[in-house]
């Protein structure tokens, strides 16, 4: 888990929970039109986790700042994309939505911490329903955060 010190790594688990059951959800792998779906799962009515890696480094002002195949958007506004439905492969789905998972709120120093032990990983719960009882879809508001998880 953990990378050389030029680009160090630390793992990500996001937990969705409860989405629809019937639907196809996976990580988005890559920018733009052509990406890949990674972890592909259809929800039973049960959290699905996916899990992945990130690389970490430190922006000129000392922030942190993530990059790698599954993060998304500019800097200090980067994201993970969920993918759902149609968006997931499952082209028979009514939906065609993606699920924004916000890469903020990181102390620096637990990211390193992180990055150099593979005990140490950060963890978020986002809802996989929205009210209606459709797929949750859009940023995730409000956000929860991160929590960093020792095994």
């Amino acid at each position: 888990m953990s990378g050389s010190k030029s680009k160090p790594l630390v793992r990500l688990k996001i937990i969705l929970v409860t989405p629809p059951p019937g639907v196809d959800f996976c990580l988005q792998k890559g920018k733009g039109n052509v990406f890949g779906r990674i972890q592909l799962q259809k929800s039973n009515g049960g959290d699905l986790l996916f899990e992945f890696e990130a690389g970490i480094k430190k922006t000129p002002e000392g922030e942190p700042d993530f990059n790698g195949e599954f993060v998304q958007g500019p800097l200090r506004e980067r994201f993970i994309y969920i993918n759902i439905g149609a968006s997931a492969g499952q082209l028979s789905s009514p939906w065609n939505r993606r699920l924004k998972i916000p890469l903020r709120g990181f102390n620096w120093k637990e990211l390193e911490n992180a990055s150099a032990n593979p005990d140490i990983y950060f963890e978020t719960h986002v809802p996989g329903t929205a009210r209606d009882g459709s797929p949750t879809c859009a940023t995730i508001k409000p956000f929860e955060g991160w929590k960093l998880i020792r095994r």
